[in-house]
């Protein structure tokens, strides 16, 4: 696996650097050898974050973990992503979806078949075209995290969310 570590607000010393090969390369067995890991380390007040992404194409393993010690939140950031990629992989299994980037003794690997996907709830809604702001102001009104629309200026549907900083985004389709 590739490493890139990067460090927010933060000196990325070598014994960080150190700790993240040591305890990432955990991970090794899981992927080929190109697969490209992007670290970011940081500190916001009391919190040591550690930020961990795997992109592969259709999708992206991230976690982001956060604690009290940089070294336990790497550690966390292992152990969330290990459940994740055995969570993806059986995925990949049943459906027959996504990238292999992963090595092949890893899937070949008996898949835990017990987790299946249930829709529990559907709905269907009528978009109107809106602006941005005005899809925000709805989505505050319902008390949601997120709402759907039809962007009034592209006709595109568009989803904006509220951030875990109380911030909103906005995911536009890219075809």
């Amino acid at each position: 696996m590739r490493y890139i570590i990067y460090g927010k607000n933060l000196e990325v010393t070598e014994g960080l650097k150190q700790a993240v090969h040591d305890k990432f390369s955990k991970l090794e067995k899981f992927f080929t050898p190109e697969t490209e890991v992007q670290v970011t380390l940081s500190v916001q007040k009391d919190n040591q974050i550690v930020e961990a992404t795997i992109p592969m194409k259709g999708t992206i393993l991230r976690v982001e973990p956060n604690s009290t010690d940089m070294y336990v939140s790497i550690d966390m950031a292992v152990d969330l992503l290990e459940r994740m990629i055995r969570k993806y992989k059986t995925k990949i299994s049943k459906y027959g979806k996504g990238e292999l980037k992963f090595n092949d003794e890893f899937m070949e690997e008996d898949v835990d078949n017990h987790e299946t996907v249930t829709i529990t709830k559907s709905k269907r809604f009528a978009i109107k075209p809106m602006d941005v702001e005005e899809a925000c102001v709805q989505m505050e009104l319902l008390g949601h995290n997120f709402f759907v629309f039809r962007n009034a200026e592209t006709f595109e549907v568009n989803v904006v969310y509220k951030r875990k900083d109380k911030t909103y985004g906005l995911i536009e389709p890219e075809f």
